[in-house]
């Protein structure tokens, strides 16, 4: 990968009168690392940040390919992903701020999140937060889930669409009407002209983007048994992402005052990484449209995974959530975590690729539909460390029989039989 992960970079002192300034620093960074990364990328290739027109031949071709872009020839040899959760892992790793420990250091490795003062969760509180998942009649005994979820949908009341998701048991044709309403993505004709002004600037403009979301699309998506035949749409759905210039202003970047040279990004602002098309991967078993569906899921990349692939001090951010999977892991797996510990192992990179792409591309889609189903109706990610905790408690006895990274891993890379509710369910009645 591009990105360096070098820890002296990221390291620096609070003050008192900002004790996350550090954290805050590191998030500045590291978004400049990246976009420093991708300008390297387009020196060393000789090709314009900005993109460049299209010719006339190469123009005609991908119109008449737009939606069949799997047939569309395109030379990735010299193209890589500029970073992949493994490479923000490393950064996160490395923060060092007000930590203070008296363990010797040449025995135990100092990687814990808890030195981090961001506030998260205990499991009473988040008890009380997913209160209605525990509700006996939240999930049984519904009478007709259809009508009721019809009536919900002709009300056009995003809180009620909202409190049906919290069941967990959504009819599959009505999801995506819900889920269109609590982003607020349902289409006006204005979104429809600027869907077909952004297919344009794809059509008229060669940009490096571009050639970073093929290779991503066929690294991953092409690759996965369940969403290999959308791999079409998904060209179409990422390579309009990249040039959506509205995305920039929608989401939220740490600011903080750090010296030196700033380095531009695509026209979105967001560098594609190993992966991003997995999180658009599953809105397409929701919508047959590439319009209905692009709209909704760059709503659910605002208001969510953009928070899952920065360095911030968000509640909902990635940092927290790591911090909230150790809290909960030492609580109340605290055998596991001496056998991590034991083994030196950070827990967090046996499930740092579950939390940072919200267990898409892990999950089957219809139980990871059922989990974003969750996130959305309880307007929380703090799902995922929880789930994250009770798949390892799920499959402690053979976790503790193991001494490597590769075993762990291996024991848990099969999720195709976890069941999303009764688990989750599981882990918040947890006495």
């Amino acid at each position: 990968m591009e990105v360096s992960t070098s820890s002296s970079h990221f390291l620096a002192k609070p003050t008192v009168s900002d004790p996350l300034g550090y954290l805050k620093r590191a998030g500045v960074l590291w978004d400049r690392r990246v976009r420093k990364s991708l300008n390297a990328m387009c020196t060393e290739l000789k090709v314009p940040l900005h993109g460049q027109p299209r010719i006339s031949a190469d123009r005609e071709d991908f119109m008449a390919k737009w939606n069949e872009l799997s047939n569309y020839n395109m030379d990735l040899a010299n193209y890589r992903p500029v970073y992949a959760p493994k490479d923000l892992l490393e950064v996160l790793l490395s923060l060092k701020g007000p930590a203070k420990t008296t363990e010797p250091t040449d025995h135990i490795p100092l990687w814990e999140f808890s030195h981090i003062a961001l506030p998260v969760k205990n499991l009473f509180e988040l008890r009380a937060h997913y209160a209605d998942l525990l509700r006996s009649d939240s999930y049984l005994g519904v009478p007709d889930l259809t009508i009721q979820c019809q009536r919900i949908l002709e009300a056009r009341h995003a809180p009620m669409c909202q409190q049906f998701l919290k069941k967990g048991c959504t009819p599959a044709p009505y999801r995506g009407a819900l889920w269109a309403s609590v982003l607020d993505s349902k289409l006006h004709d204005y979104d429809i002209e600027y869907w077909q002004k952004l297919r344009n600037s794809v059509w008229t403009t060669d940009h490096i983007v571009d050639k970073l979301v093929f290779k991503d699309i066929q690294l991953t998506a092409s690759n996965d048994d369940q969403y290999f035949v959308f791999e079409d749409v998904l060209y179409q759905v990422l390579l309009c992402f990249s040039r959506d210039t509205d995305i920039g202003g929608c989401v939220e970047y740490e600011a903080f005052p750090v010296k030196g040279k700033t380095y531009e990004g695509p026209p979105s602002g967001v560098v594609p990484f190993h992966g991003i098309c997995m999180f658009a991967a599953p809105f397409c078993y929701l919508y047959d449209s590439p319009v209905n569906l692009y709209y909704t899921f760059r709503a659910f990349y605002i208001r969510y995974c953009h928070r899952l692939t920065t360095i911030n001090t968000h509640p909902q951010g990635i940092v927290s959530l790591c911090l909230l999977f150790e809290k909960l892991l030492q609580t109340y797996e605290p055998q596991l975590w001496s056998h991590f510990r034991e083994l030196q192992i950070q827990p967090l990179r046996v499930v740092f690729k579950w939390l940072m792409r919200a267990f898409s591309g892990h999950l089957p889609p219809d139980q990871l539909l059922i989990l974003w189903d969750l996130i959305l109706g309880f307007d929380s990610l703090e799902i995922l460390p929880l789930f994250a905790i009770i798949i390892l408690s799920f499959r402690k006895e053979s976790i503790m029989q193991v001494a490597s990274l590769d075993s762990i891993e291996a024991i848990l890379a099969d999720l195709s039989s976890i069941k999303v509710l009764p688990l989750v369910q599981l882990a918040l009645s947890r006495d």
